[in-house]
């Protein structure tokens, strides 16, 4: 029998597809013994399984993984099926004695780990977690009571009181040395789409060396601007990272750590800096929340709003999701949607205020789309964000605040370059009529080329009328007093 020190131990990847600051890759190879790489797709996971939009992020991303590890003698071993029996089958091939890994926090993930852990220990295998995903655990930023924040602001003015940042670490140069052992081919996995295969329009480079790029680029052109651009769609103020930090490619801290580095060296302004850290807060919050209050993945945060009056309108859910509302602003964002898996979070937030507010659909309807179509499908995020716009959240926004699609189109995309873009249908329409073409007078539609109801739709629903609906439909949840936004 090999001893302790011969034995290989087991580095588990999951939603942590990086090398640099990687705790538990860290701690796997501070022991001085091989180690065996893996990842397991298990589609049985308690919980979600991947949406497709996620899924061609996965294939990409690891493929961009094992790379990085064979280009320091490394190597990605690829399992399929249950993770704890694929564990155990490379714990028996192979002889480790030890597993590490990133936990996961999300409901079924973090039991099935704690599960897993128990199972392997009883057999003199022994299982070390860190936090490679957040800033700081679940469960470690409470109320003076004890008790979990329900509130934004006060839980992120404590965290990032506390928020420790350690210098950088680039992972070992050296990763060779691991047994041989057998594992899948990610061609025979079936990640990428096909008939039709709608990725083409997918602008992205996953990977840890997309996700880097992708840092890069947002300081060096987004930073300085970000409290003002990040809510102008047409422009690139947005950092495009939100999925590099899902599947783990770059980590929270070091997104930190280089915007505050950009600040110490005057690219940005302290405004700016704080600005963007918040978003990332704000996923923080979200992660916290999800873990401490499972049942909100699909249950309304504030129970009254389970018995809110949801309407059954397949045709207007349909026509959301194709982005044929009639409402320009609405229809570019979902046209985005499914032609790169991205919104810009300004639209999110009117696209879905379109489709709880002035339709009336089931806000958990809108988040399993967008968990389906975003290459970003943060569970966590995914649901605290719909339910804020639903107002059925923690820290939500109040459901008396209703989203005008015109006025929002006109504050936030006034000379319509982002609607020109994603309905060019639309596109020679003057500024003045392009957020709401159904206004225009029939010479000026006639000039554009626009036929509503023919080449462009209707609106489907009176925004007032709707409006009126939604705050009589609120009497059955709420008392708030009513407004408009």
């Amino acid at each position: 029998m090999k001893s302790s020190g011969d034995r290989p131990v087991v580095l588990w990847f999951r939603k942590d597809l990086r090398l640099r600051d990687n705790p538990a890759l860290e701690r796997a190879f501070a022991t001085g013994r091989p180690v065996v790489c893996l990842y397991v797709l298990d589609e049985a996971l308690p919980g979600r399984v991947m949406g497709g939009a996620s899924l061609w992020w996965l294939n990409r991303s690891l493929r961009a993984l094992g790379q990085s590890l064979k280009t320091r003698g490394g190597r990605l071993v690829l399992r399929r099926g249950n993770a704890e029996a694929e564990l155990r089958r490379l714990v028996g091939e192979t002889g480790a004695d030890e597993v590490y890994l990133n936990r996961m926090f999300e409901p079924g993930a973090f039991e099935r780990d704690a599960d897993i852990a128990q199972g392997l220990g009883a057999d003199g295998v022994a299982c070390h977690g860190f936090n490679g995903s957040l800033l700081a655990k679940p469960g470690s930023v409470l109320t003076g009571c004890g008790g979990a924040y329900r509130v934004f602001t006060p839980f992120w003015r404590q965290l990032a009181s506390q928020i420790d940042l350690p210098g950088e670490t680039r992972g070992p140069q050296d990763m060779s040395g691991a047994p041989a052992t057998p594992g899948d081919r990610i061609e025979d996995w079936g990640l990428h789409p096909s008939r039709p295969d709608w990725s083409k329009g997918f602008d992205w480079e996953p990977g840890e060396a997309g996700a880097h790029e992708a840092l890069n680029r947002f300081i060096g052109h987004g930073l300085h601007n970000y409290s003002v651009g990040r809510d102008i769609p047409s422009s690139q103020a947005c950092s495009r990272l939100s999925p590099h930090l899902h599947f783990g490619e770059v980590s929270p801290r070091e997104v930190i750590r280089r915007v505050r580095k950009a600040l110490s060296d005057g690219r940005a302004r302290p405004e700016e800096a704080a600005r963007f850290e918040a978003e990332i807060g704000w996923r923080e919050f979200s992660a916290h929340l999800l873990h401490q209050f499972p049942a909100m993945s699909d249950r309304a945060f504030r129970a009254e709003f389970e018995a809110f009056p949801w309407r059954d309108d397949e045709a207007g859910f349909r026509a959301w999701t194709q982005g044929r509302t009639g409402y320009p602003i609405v229809d570019a964002g979902m046209r985005q949607l499914w032609a790169t898996g991205w919104m810009h979070n300004r639209v999110r937030m009117i696209a879905a205020s379109f489709l709880v507010k002035d339709l009336l659909i089931d806000w958990r309807r809108g988040e399993a789309w967008f968990w389906d179509t975003l290459v970003d499908a943060d569970l966590a995020s995914n649901v605290q964000n719909w339910q804020w716009v639903a107002g059925s959240g923690a820290d939500a926004a109040p459901y008396f605040r209703v989203f005008n699609p015109v006025t929002q189109g006109q504050k936030f995309d006034g000379h319509g370059a982002y609607v020109r873009r994603w309905v060019p249908e639309l596109a020679q329409l003057p500024d003045r009529w392009i957020h709401a073409p159904w206004t225009a007078p029939a010479e000026v539609l006639s000039a554009a080329g626009v036929r509503l109801g023919a080449t462009y739709p209707r609106p489907i629903v009176d925004h007032g009328e709707a409006r009126t609906r939604a705050l009589e439909a609120l009497k059955a949840v709420s008392a708030a007093r009513l407004g408009d936004d």
